[in-house]
């Protein structure tokens, strides 16, 4: 069966052999396409950009064919989109489908001394010169090309697209430094995508805003080839779905018609810079060379089917467009064609035995930076007003507060000293949260740096990946642990790994306020009441802190703004709900109340990473976090009364967990008990007990921690959890 590339040669050959050029296809002609032509040199940039991405496609399948080349999803049939970004400027934001290359060339084409080629085949080659992820993986992004890298597969970049156009249409106090003022949100995705909850959530939250009249500058280009892998999408459904989208105009080109495709993106651009608003590009595409290298597709489809796809080429298109226009003849083309190709080619040989990634450390490398200075500098920010904006009366200077009372004020001392922050989510604004840790926050800094969102956690957090693209500090607030789940991708799959894919060029710091784990009264069951910390805690460069006291409260989220501010991690602070307004270790003796710690009393180094101790006994060493804090130094206390020697450590930090201080904590005690509050199966304890057991440790250990079971509603729930008399029979059966 002919390939694509030998037919694009063939037809090519044959229009040269035809000088009445009877053979060569006219463009549509519409009313608008017969008065408005595009200039011969916006088509000479569109014909090149669709070549150099058809062969670097090309070359992607002989470097793997000889084990130098690693990435075989190609983007031929697609480069009909390389006019979406002719459409555009270079300084637009552009996250990108795995299918638009063709984009990606015409936009390099758009910024002198780039070379979308060596661009993209050192990704394929997993090569450490890739600009963007240093041989990581093979992803179309570019700092200098504004193109932000993403890896999705399933439409999870679009979350983070309606975020980042959400930011551009604010006043962020810290945009301009960051992107041009009309700057327009571009973001391409797959028809199979389209049927995809992310993807849903994604448009469902731009029409949200377009209907609440809130400006958002975003161009959503669905590239539709009609078959994901080898299902097939039906007809007429993708334009179904995106006509049905409240408030976001529609339009549609045909990638096989250059003048249309052309005219018809510069209608999108322009329209989503001049009015701010949505606008929806249906591209109807081919799809060339199968799903992957591995896809055999003519399993599932006919010669026949492939052959006719083949009609529709968009560089044929454009190839004609430009016969049409006068500015070339077809054996001009095909030498253009394959001079291009054997410059492709050359590229491709050289990047054979390219150097990769070799040791653990070169890999990693994104993941453990960090910049002490930065993030010092960043924790201990005071606000030049900070009576006023505080105030009016100090929160040093009111006595001693609770959990909640220690996080509204040490999250009012963070708007108040960094103009970029922002925190947002269900019911944070007026009401002020469900347990009123935000109250007071709305009034005091106004509604476009405390709101409420939409009820969908995964626009939640890709407002916050946005967001930080925009060079804001976001503190998205998730009000039950149990509701992150159905959005974790947006941390696993988005937000942790895009300093990691894209070598450190891009990094988008926050702090994610998630309010969870057991123990509340009288208002329970598992939706309010999660203790599984595993989905966070297997997650390449998050950082988890826990704070269990007011007074380890303040410090600890600052030290986590200082992480996202000045080394660009992503951080999740896990609240314990019935901790928040406790105010006593026993009864009446306010032992779980604090003086507040203004900003500047916590050294950042002294909280990152470290756990901190209660009491001096060398007995027993019971190791736990959240409420098991609480939990253990009443237990502690009974157990003192029976003659143990007893040191609580608090974690503080579930991961990466504080190592240094757990095993020299450990090496000092005989015995070690670990309280996991969370569930038996990977919970935090199998992590603790594996970290003393790779130090060699010969100590007597045991864990207790609650059951495999999800928190049943009333009494019930003291089934499956850990009490006190649970702790005090573990640390019997260690005598």
């Amino acid at each position: 069966m002919e390939t694509v590339d030998e037919h694009v040669r063939r037809r090519l050959g044959e229009w040269a052999a035809d000088p009445d050029r009877a053979g060569v296809p006219r463009p549509i002609e519409t009313p608008t396409a017969a008065t408005v032509r595009p200039d011969t040199e916006l088509l000479w940039s569109y014909f090149r950009a669709q070549v150099l991405s058809r062969h670097t496609d090309l070359a992607a399948r002989w470097l793997q064919s000889r084990g130098e080349g690693f990435y075989t999803i190609s983007s031929a049939g697609h480069e009909s989109d390389a006019a979406v970004a002719l459409a555009l400027r270079p300084t637009d934001p552009a996250l990108l489908h795995y299918r638009s290359g063709g984009f990606y060339a015409a936009r390099a084409g758009q910024v002198p001394g780039s070379d979308p080629v060596q661009d993209v085949l050192r990704g394929v080659a997993s090569s450490v010169d890739d600009p963007i992820s240093g041989g990581r993986h093979k992803v179309f992004g570019h700092h200098d090309l504004a193109v932000i890298p993403q890896t999705s597969t399933i439409g999870s970049h679009l979350p983070r697209a309606v975020g980042l156009a959400f930011a551009l249409g604010k006043s962020a106090p810290s945009r301009a430094a960051h992107w041009p003022a009309d700057a327009v949100v571009v973001t391409s995705f797959g028809d199979a995508s389209l049927n995809h909850s992310t993807t849903s959530g994604a448009i469902n939250a731009a029409a949200y805003c377009t209907h609440r009249g809130i400006e958002l500058p975003l161009l959503l280009v669905c590239e539709d080839n009609g078959i994901g892998i080898s299902t097939r999408t039906p007809n007429g459904w993708v334009e179904a779905v995106l006509r049905s989208i409240p408030g976001i105009d529609y339009l549609t080109a045909a990638g096989d018609d250059a003048v249309e495709t052309l005219r018809v993106s510069r209608q999108a651009a322009d329209a989503v810079r001049g009015r701010r608003r949505p606008v929806v590009l249906h591209l109807r595409t081919v799809r060339y060379l199968g799903h992957a290298g591995s896809d055999a597709e003519i399993g599932y489809r006919s010669p026949a089917d492939i052959l006719r796809d083949y009609a529709r080429d968009p560089l044929l298109a454009a190839a004609a467009a430009l016969i049409e226009a006068g500015a070339a003849d077809a054996q001009g083309l095909l030498e253009r064609y394959d001079k291009l190709g054997h410059e492709v080619h050359e590229v491709a040989r050289d990047l054979c035995g390219t150097p990769r990634l070799a040791t653990a450390a070169e890999v990693m490398r994104p993941l453990l930076h960090r910049e002490p200075p930065a993030e010092r500098a960043a924790a201990a920010a005071v606000s030049t007003d900070r009576a006023t904006a505080v105030g009016p009366k100090l929160p040093e200077n009111r006595g001693p507060l609770t959990l909640a009372e220690t996080i509204n004020a040490t999250l009012a001392d963070v708007l108040a000293a960094h103009p970029g922050a922002t925190v947002f989510g269900e019911d944070v604004g007026p009401k002020g949260g469900v347990y009123g840790v935000t109250r007071g926050l709305r009034k005091r800094f106004g509604a476009a740096r405390v709101f409420d969102t939409l009820l969908d956690e995964q626009t939640i957090l890709g407002t916050a990946l946005g967001a930080a693209l925009a060079g804001e500090l976001p503190i998205p607030e998730i009000q039950y642990l149990a509701y992150l789940h159905n959005a974790e991708d947006q941390l696993r799959g988005e937000a942790a790994s895009l300093a990691f894919f894209s070598d450190g060029r891009y990094t988008n710091g926050m702090v994610v306020r998630v309010a969870g784990l057991a123990y509340q009264r009288g208002f329970g069951g598992h939706f309010h009441n999660d203790n599984s910390v595993a989905v966070l805690r297997d997650i390449p460069g998050l950082y988890v802190a826990v704070p269990s006291h007011p007074a380890e409260a303040a410090g600890l989220l600052r030290s986590c703004i200082g992480l996202a501010a000045g080394s660009g991690k992503v951080c999740v602070f896990l609240e314990p709900i019935a901790l928040y307004h406790t105010r006593d270790l026993f009864d009446g003796d306010g032992g779980w109340l604090a003086d507040y710690r203004p900003p500047g009393a916590d050294d950042p180094a002294d909280v990152v990473g470290r756990a901190r101790s209660h009491g001096q006994g060398s007995d027993l060493l019971i190791v736990s976090y959240g409420n098991g804090v609480r939990m253990s130094l009443r237990a502690a206390e009974k157990l003192r009364a029976d003659g143990s020697s007893v040191t609580v450590l608090d974690l503080r930090w579930l991961s990466p967990l504080p190592t240094t201080d757990l095993v020299d904590a450990a090496r000092r005690h005989r015995r070690v008990l670990v309280v996991d509050e969370g569930r038996r199966s990977g919970g935090v304890a199998e992590g603790v007990l594996a970290t003393l057991v790779d130090h060699h440790l010969n100590v007597g250990m045991v864990r207790v921690t609650a059951q495999d079971s999800f928190i049943p509603l009333g009494p019930g729930a003291n089934a499956v959890l850990v009490s006190e008399d649970d702790i005090v029979s573990a640390a019997h059966t260690l005598t």
